[in-house]
């Protein structure tokens, strides 16, 4: 599993004209570290990672926003229609990006908005709310009813038993759904690809790409750029990897 990511790493760390030698070398016989000071002076990288944070953090705080009431409702309440809901959020998952994206880009481009951020934003949410509510409606079903019943006792309402009782004991789950909402959108890549027309608007994920096109070559700093690019996704894993674990195996066990 480390494979990939020790080359991209070693490759990263190479000059240039080691990476014409054939038979190719795992290791470096120059190391130039400076590779990733470079990568990170660029003013396009700095742009691309500006607007992959942009689109990640916002459109993840839209997925938690809609996902926790609407799971928090299916979880605690019957009404009708409620299984046809549930199937259509399990049914919106089987449906790849890439087999929507014509339809996508006609849409966006019908309500003028090819080459903006807001169309990212919208995509990634839309794409990643259906396994938020999935994953949070496992978990506030595993919450027992008898603590909700205990803060309408002491005077709380439905809002304040959600948000003063409910979230804090749900913080697992929402960080599991989170930390997956940023990651899928930190990773899109196909619908920026196809959105997003100027260069200095792309996110990460199709930037870097310029580094290696048909008329220049710089493989180096297409492979440093690549293991930079993976700095925030392992930064937040360790951050909430505690959470991740209850998170996922929310409502498993009766």
């Amino acid at each position: 599993m480390l494979a990939p990511y020790l080359v991209m790493l070693l490759t990263a760390l190479k000059p240039e004209a080691e990476l014409r030698i054939t038979p190719p070398r795992l290791l470096p016989m120059d190391w130039r570290p400076d590779n990733f000071w470079t990568v990170l002076r660029d003013p396009d990288f700095q742009s691309w990672l500006r607007v992959s944070l942009m689109v990640a953090v916002v459109s993840t705080a839209l997925v938690i926003v809609a996902a926790v009431p609407a799971a928090y409702h299916t979880a605690r309440h019957r009404f009708p229609g409620r299984s046809a809901f549930l199937f259509l959020v399990l049914v919106s998952q089987m449906f790849a990006p890439t087999a929507l994206v014509v339809g996508l880009y006609r849409e966006f481009f019908e309500l003028g908005l090819i080459n903006t951020y807001a169309a990212l934003i919208l995509v990634n949410a839309a794409f990643n709310l259906a396994f938020a509510i999935w994953i949070l409606r496992a978990f506030f079903a595993s919450i027992p009813r008898e603590i909700e019943e205990a803060g309408g006792v002491d005077g709380c309402g439905a809002a304040g038993t959600l948000f003063r009782i409910i979230l804090p004991v749900a913080r697992p789950g929402i960080v599991t759904a989170t930390i997956f909402a940023f990651i899928a959108a930190w990773n899109e890549y196909i619908v920026a690809l196809t959105l997003m027309t100027d260069a200095e608007m792309r996110p990460l994920t199709v930037g870097i790409t310029s580094y290696v096109t048909a008329y220049v070559q710089h493989w180096d700093l297409l492979f440093a750029a690549s293991t930079i690019a993976i700095v925030p996704v392992v930064v937040l894993f360790a951050l909430i990897e505690p959470y991740l674990l209850s998170g996922l195996t929310a409502g498993s066990v009766k």
